[in-house]
């Protein structure tokens, strides 16, 4: 898994652009999902809370729906949905091929970064958190 990113107990990754966060599915998440067939999105605009804040409507950024099952995106932080990877309408199987690159999910314009990043991992906690569930 690549470092530099942050990680959610759910199998989301976030990754620090400026002052906005690509969020996607971890290559772990997308291997037990098996071929993703269809992703529902967010509507940009939206306002998201972190999971850890809520268990509500406004923790999803979406769904990944699978062969095998139908997968909830949850926010890794809370803030507005500024984009989304429309590709992603056209092309579900991204996620399969390229969980880091183009398989993204959205772009979120965080409101409360610094509090929310350490409700996150880094890859190597991630790592040892993925070890447990083995």
């Amino acid at each position: 898994m690549p470092e530099g990113l942050y990680y959610t107990r759910e199998h989301e990754w976030v990754k620090l652009e400026g002052n906005l966060a690509r969020v996607g599915v971890t290559d772990y998440a997308q291997d037990k999902l098996g071929d993703v067939v269809y992703v529902e999105l967010s509507e940009v605009g939206k306002q998201v809370k972190q999971l850890a804040e809520s268990k509500a409507k406004e923790m999803e950024l979406g769904a990944v729906e699978s062969i095998k099952a139908v997968s909830t995106v949850h926010s890794p932080l809370s803030g507005a949905v500024k984009e989304t990877n429309a590709t992603l309408q056209e092309r579900p199987e991204l996620i399969n091929t390229s969980p880091y690159n183009e398989g993204w999910i959205c772009l979120i314009e965080p409101r409360a970064l610094e509090a929310e990043l350490k409700n996150l991992m880094d890859a190597k906690a991630y790592a040892e958190y993925l070890k447990g569930l083995e």
